[in-house]
């Protein structure tokens, strides 16, 4: 039975020593904290000092597993990290321990929260949550080894992925064509080759308040650690309308588009929520959420197969074998070879500031000059290299 407002207003006044409420109220369920309705029993207080606090005692051992974890994050969030964050963050204030769990006092932060759809519905408020989540990503990494958080590594991204995929095929459910556009994601380097950063790890539409058209605060910093951004962007695809393209942009905005392939893994993050639901049935034997998931990666099929849903990997030719290239340098006209004109370039000519600054000193007269050496030895002008291509064209022509 959920615990009323009065009895955790009593339990609050056990984890804040010269607590004074004057006033408590519920809070539903406490679920736009944690991502996870029912996961709560929590009251809204305001002390004597106009103060206001939230109090929540968690139903599940999940629930407290996550409230832990948020603990550890919030105090490695320390009051200069929090400065670099352009919104509010939940403020640890005290706890009571309650029948093998605990009860936490937190400050209490205002705002709204709204679904997927009403919260990038509106093009100001997207703008904000793309900073907002770029501010995250822009903090330093000290923030989560200092606390000794999660630390991964591109590799290891790939990794978790690759074995997530592996899982889900074995539950016989995976469609095959899911199975390679996925598998077919993870074999592509490129799409890995990213920074790790700072990342939330858990965003929703639920983690944001919102006010006056902008982000207040984010909630829920359970799984904050050191790894792929676009974690924290997927929740954004499934949004409808531009205002979700918006928010990317914003954030690309901020982040200098230093990732130019995010949005792909963050729409294979996105597709693979599918596969987490899928498994969450299978590992508690609810064959209505296997159901569910099923129907679900049934669709994403039908998107992927229609062409609705952007590919993940960049599509690329056809991949020639030695035969194949053989014939195609056969079928090369020669006289293209003597036409072309002979490049020249010494790059001893120029330092490495050079190119970094896009300032180059006066050119050394090389003109014609070739370095096929590699080391800086000019082997000749470009006329001779001409001739030599000219008599190498005609011993050819005579050998035919």
């Amino acid at each position: 039975m959920a615990r009323s407002h009065l009895t955790l207003a009593a339990l609050a006044t056990s984890a804040v020593p010269g607590l004074d409420v004057v006033q408590a109220r519920s809070h539903g369920s406490s679920g736009r904290s944690s991502g996870a309705p029912g996961a709560y029993d929590s009251a809204v207080l305001l002390d004597r000092d106009g103060r206001s606090l939230i109090i929540r005692v968690p139903l599940s051992q999940a629930a407290e597993t996550e409230q832990s974890a948020d603990l550890v994050a919030l105090r490695a969030l320390t009051v200069g990290n929090r400065s670099r964050l352009p919104f509010d963050v939940p403020q640890f204030v005290g706890q009571a321990p309650l029948s093998g769990t605990r009860a936490v006092v937190y400050e209490f932060l205002p705002g709204d929260t709204f679904d997927a759809d009403a919260l990038t519905g509106h093009a100001g408020v997207s703008g904000s949550i793309g900073r907002a989540i770029a501010a995250i990503h822009g903090l330093p990494t000290a923030v989560v080894s200092d606390a000794g958080l999660t630390q991964r590594s591109a590799q290891d991204c790939r990794t978790e992925v690759i074995d997530l995929i592996g899982r889900t095929e074995a539950t016989g459910y995976l469609p095959a064509a899911l199975l390679r556009r996925w598998e077919l994601a993870t074999d592509d380097d490129a799409l890995w080759q990213f920074l790790p950063c700072v990342i939330h790890g858990s965003l929703s539409a639920e983690s944001f308040l919102i006010g006056e058209d902008s982000v207040t605060a984010v909630l829920g910093w359970a799984a904050l650690s050191v790894g792929d951004p676009a974690r924290d962007l997927n929740w954004l695809l499934a949004s409808r309308g531009a205002a979700g393209e918006a928010a990317i942009a914003s954030y690309g905005g901020v982040r200098q588009g230093n990732d130019p392939r995010i949005t792909q893994r963050a729409m294979l993050y996105a597709e693979l929520e599918l596969a987490r639901w899928l498994l969450h049935g299978t590992d508690t034997r609810n064959q209505g959420i296997v159901d569910d998931a099923v129907a679900m990666l049934d669709g994403l099929v039908e998107n992927v197969h229609h062409a609705t849903s952007h590919p993940l990997s960049p599509k690329t030719g056809p991949i020639l074998n030695v035969s194949e290239v053989e014939r195609l340098l056969a079928a090369t006209p020669y006289a293209a070879v003597k036409r072309a004109p002979a490049a020249a370039m010494h790059t001893d000519a120029y330092t490495l500031s050079d190119f970094e600054t896009g300032e180059f000193a006066d050119e050394p007269d090389t003109t014609g000059a070739i370095d096929v050496v590699g080391d800086g030895t000019d082997t000749g002008t470009g006329a001779e290299v001409r001739d030599t291509t000219e008599d190498h064209a005609a011993t050819r022509s005579a050998s035919e």
